[in-house]
């Protein structure tokens, strides 16, 4: 099963501070808008985003459709279906998703510890 590109999302306090400690450690703006409290960044394979005030704690984030810079993969397992398969093999995956067969949706399973997994395809 492809899960798509994967990244951390970090909750941050202070976007700015985060920007700053992590430039530090090498990792470059790919994408997002700090005015919007958002932001993407990159070092070598590593992925991390950060988000002022959107999420109640860290989650890992798989994208499918992408590849690890964001760039549009020719074929991947649409969003859909992942949620398909993972309910067949017993993971709890909420409602089905009510967009239409194709294109951007999105859909959040937890580990068995309370962890969120976040399926987010953007295409």
């Amino acid at each position: 099963m492809d899960l798509g590109a994967f990244s951390i999302s970090l909750t941050v306090r202070d976007i700015h501070a985060s920007q700053d400690f992590y430039a530090k450690l090498g990792f470059t703006p790919l994408g997002g808008d700090i005015d919007q409290n958002w932001l993407i960044l990159k070092n070598g394979e590593c992925t991390i985003g950060l988000f002022q005030g959107m999420f109640e704690r860290n989650m890992l984030t798989f994208n499918p459709g992408w590849d690890g810079s964001a760039g549009e993969l020719d074929s991947f397992t649409d969003v859909r279906e992942l949620q398909r398969k993972l309910r067949e093999s017993g993971i709890d995956v909420g409602d089905d998703i009510v967009e239409p067969d194709a294109g951007p949706a999105s859909f959040t399973i937890r580990d068995p510890d309370g962890n969120p997994i976040l399926f987010d395809q953007h295409r």
